[in-house]
């Protein structure tokens, strides 16, 4: 089972729409998948679910469970403030020693209204999966101006559509 994690609880996000075209390829490709939307964190969870608290909220538990639960993982990542969202570190920083996270093999997918496409949110990312024990595809697709890729739901670009295939078939055998 692949995670699609969609790494953002704000709302209308085009990560959501991003995580949900991903899991179509790949159901196009044979690959089970599930979405984990951080939108569905509790929105006390930093409070209730971290440190102290820890193990304390079911549904942050449920959560980290189908991380741990999962076979490989992506994750759709748009860049806020030059990194990556900070409820997906306090969502890392929440998972229970060990971190279900370690020996755990993902791909990464950077979306942004900018030029860059992510591409500073995926470096720091990928700092802190190394730190964690996590095994990160090489290939990184990054989407630059996200609003002008997507169409009703579907990313339009032939180059970033090939990019997320190469993607999948690399993810499927790594």
């Amino acid at each position: 089972m692949f995670t699609i994690i969609s790494c953002t609880n704000r709302k209308l996000a085009l990560s959501k729409t991003v995580s949900s075209f991903y899991q179509r390829l790949l159901s196009h490709a044979r690959v089970e998948s599930r979405v984990l939307d951080l939108q569905d964190l509790p929105v006390d969870f930093v409070g209730s679910a971290l440190y102290e608290n820890s193990g304390s909220n079911q549904t942050f538990n449920d959560m980290t469970t189908m991380i741990r639960e999962s076979d490989k993982l992506v994750f759709i990542v748009p860049e806020y403030n030059g990194s990556f969202p900070g409820v997906l570190k306090a969502f890392i920083d929440g998972m229970e020693y060990p971190n279900p996270l370690k020996d755990k093999k993902c791909a990464m997918v950077g979306i942004s209204s900018g030029v860059q496409g992510g591409a500073l949110a995926l470096s720091h990312l990928t700092d802190i999966f190394n730190y964690l024990g996590m095994h990160v595809l090489a290939l990184k697709v990054r989407m630059p101006g996200i609003e002008k890729l997507i169409v009703d739901g579907e990313i339009k670009d032939k180059l970033v559509l090939e990019l997320l295939d190469m993607q999948i078939k690399d993810l499927i055998a790594f």
